[in-house]
């Protein structure tokens, strides 16, 4: 069954300059956005691991999991958001209860102070239930609604500019983080960590109500929802849009790589290393990646934002055999500053790429595909390859006569492995540019 269709203003023209208002909206929904996500993404993993299992599998499960549940919401609300070629309401609704969801993690532990569950099992059960939530909510918003606004509201000329901002938030998030609230974390003050964190992601959604002008206006697909959700899936809409789909598959492999050490990072640093000022060093290495990700947005508007992926790629790797090696504060931070300035140099290419390649009309169903190869693939292969990782190496250390499993620097030569398998749909990319010129 299919909707009628419905009248659409006219579109208002875009110019290669994006405006106040809309740069206004890009970095406080993308930042307050991500500094939910950097909760989830990191400081999750740290309170589990603090508070309730040291287990990298059980880390592994609850990455996994929260990856699968944010996919199939991305697909859900994309598709329902193209339907009714609106994008605020999403991203409104989207926030309040992403951030509710957020300060609700607080209560979750087997301890006195937060006596919601006393066991181990229940802790485990409830915190994978509870991230799964958030993540729903969370993707809803973000990474359907929101992206589809900014690939609605850009041009080719500018996303590269956009993109490479974009980039850097979960970076600036992490500095907020570490430098606003790490001392509460320290302190073992989660349930006001996540309150704070959550009130803003909450505050953030009502704001976004007033602030987010609906981008030029789109024609809702034809089909059906059902049909329309699937759409993407097909292997006759790959046949037609080869390149969309080999961009998300360099994006998958960039995404994996980082995922095999991104959620060990802190706990690697902290407990293997044993550097204490662990925030200090992060907070430099993101500093100087962020800026370096800002100043490539114009040059991969200028150079081409194909060209740049390998390119990125080899950073990225050349920074994760870095860190392998690395040992100390200032080797640390030059390699960890490598490292990241790849992988958003990567990352803003390949997302100004995707979005040059999504077709008319189909752009919150884009947002789904997104998620599988920059979420889905990575958040689930990429941590339990990193788990395989830590296990085989079996490093422990004795904490309060308890032997606790530790994160090794394998991890990095795992993951430069993976990103170098990006040259593959590169590859076909380059061979594709041929026969597209021919038609």
């Amino acid at each position: 069954m299919t909707t009628p269709m419905r009248a659409v203003p006219a579109a208002r023209p875009r110019t290669e300059a994006l405006g106040a208002r809309a740069w206004l909206t890009v970095v406080v929904v993308g930042l307050v956005g991500q500094l939910a996500w950097t909760v989830e993404n990191m400081y999750l993993n740290v309170f589990v691991y603090d508070t309730i299992s040291t287990d990298p599998t059980v880390l592994a499960v609850l990455v996994a999991a929260s990856a699968i549940a944010a996919t199939v919401a991305t697909f859900l609300v994309g598709t329902w958001s193209d339907r009714v070629a609106r994008r605020r309401p999403f991203i409104a609704a989207g926030y309040v209860l992403w951030g509710a969801t957020t300060a609700a993690f607080g209560l979750v532990s087997p301890s006195a102070a937060a006596p919601v569950v006393t066991t181990v099992g229940a802790a485990v059960v409830t915190i994978v239930v509870l991230d799964c939530a958030m993540s729903v909510f969370g993707s809803g918003a973000n990474d359907a609604a929101f992206n589809a606004w900014v690939t609605e509201t850009t041009t080719p000329a500018n996303r590269g500019r956009v993109d490479g901002v974009l980039a850097i938030m979960p970076l600036v998030a992490m500095l907020v983080v570490f430098g606003v609230l790490d001392p509460l974390t320290r302190a073992g003050r989660w349930e006001l960590f996540f309150g704070l964190v959550g009130g803003a992601t909450a505050a953030v959604g009502v704001l976004a109500a007033f602030l987010v002008r609906e981008p030029v206006a789109v024609r809702p697909p034809a089909d059906g929802y059902l049909a329309a959700l699937v759409h993407g899936l097909r292997p006759a809409t790959v046949r037609r849009h080869p390149r969309l789909y080999l961009l998300l598959a360099a994006w998958a492999v960039v995404g994996t790589s980082t995922q095999v050490f991104l959620p060990y990072l802190i706990i690697y640093i902290q407990r293997y290393l044993r550097i204490e000022a662990y925030a200090l060093v992060l907070a430099t290495v993101l500093v100087a990646a962020s800026l370096v990700s800002v100043l490539g947005g114009r040059v991969i508007d200028r150079v081409g934002k194909q060209r740049m992926i390998l390119p990125a790629a080899a950073v990225l790797a050349a920074g994760l055999l870095g860190m392998f090696v690395a040992r100390g504060t200032v080797p640390v931070i030059v390699a960890g500053a490598v490292m990241m300035s790849g992988f958003l140099l990567a990352v803003a290419a390949l997302a100004a790429s995707v979005r040059d390649a999504t077709p008319a009309g189909r752009v919150g169903m884009v947002q789904g595909l997104r998620m599988i190869a920059m979420v889905a693939i990575p958040m689930v292969a990429g941590p339990f390859l990193g788990a395989w990782v830590i296990t085989g190496a079996n490093e422990t250390y004795v904490d309060l006569g308890v032997v606790k499993q530790v994160p090794t620097p394998w991890i990095f030569v795992a993951a430069a492995v993976v990103a170098l398998l990006v040259v593959v749909p590169v590859a076909f990319l380059r061979r594709l540019a041929p026969q597209e010129a021919r038609r």
